[in-house]
């Protein structure tokens, strides 16, 4: 599937949070560690990209979206940009969601290959995430370079009750301006 990666600022990600909260209601739905359990209301995703509108307006969020074709949104990765004086060359990867539809089509790699392009634009060297131990996820981190740093166990509840281990990941992005 061919996609554009575009960057939104807020109130092009306001004039989509009908879409990009379909796509976190899918992803929650098909059981993704993103920070939410089904059964998960609309009105829930809606609240939640809110926030993320409200990130982007003070500038410690960056936002990707994947279109098809068509131009529907069929992904999401989010660098959130630490902003302590210490941290300034450190960012969090977040919510990176591909539509269920949309799986398996390299989408996820092309993300997380754009959003480390702007990291390194913004000067951001040290990058982190987490992700569900287990989750096919990680596979998609190490295959592009990212480092299992280490795994809490009972660190996020799962869907089913249970407590379910986290693995961090880091990655070093060479070349940023800070």
């Amino acid at each position: 599937m061919r996609v554009v990666i575009e960057s939104l600022g807020a109130e092009e990600t306001a004039r989509e949070v009908e879409a990009l909260s379909a796509l976190l209601e899918d992803a929650v739905e098909h059981g993704a560690s993103v920070g939410f359990l089904p059964p998960m209301a609309a009105d829930e995703a809606r609240v939640y990209w809110r926030t993320v509108v409200a990130a982007l307006r003070e500038g410690t969020r960056v936002l990707l979206v994947a279109r098809d074709a068509a131009g529907a949104v069929v992904g999401t990765a989010q660098l959130d940009l630490a902003t302590r004086p210490n941290a300034r060359h450190r960012a969090e990867v977040m919510k990176v969601m591909v539509h269920t539809k949309a799986r398996r089509q390299g989408i996820g790699r092309t993300l997380m290959r754009v959003l480390e392009e702007h990291a390194r634009r913004r000067g951001r060297t040290t990058l982190v995430l987490d992700t569900r131990r287990g989750d096919h996820a990680e596979r998609l981190y190490t295959d592009v370079g990212w480092t299992l740093a280490g795994v809490i166990p009972t660190y996020a509840r799962s869907a089913d009750g249970r407590l379910d281990p986290s693995a961090f990941y880091y990655k070093l992005v060479e070349g940023g301006t800070p």
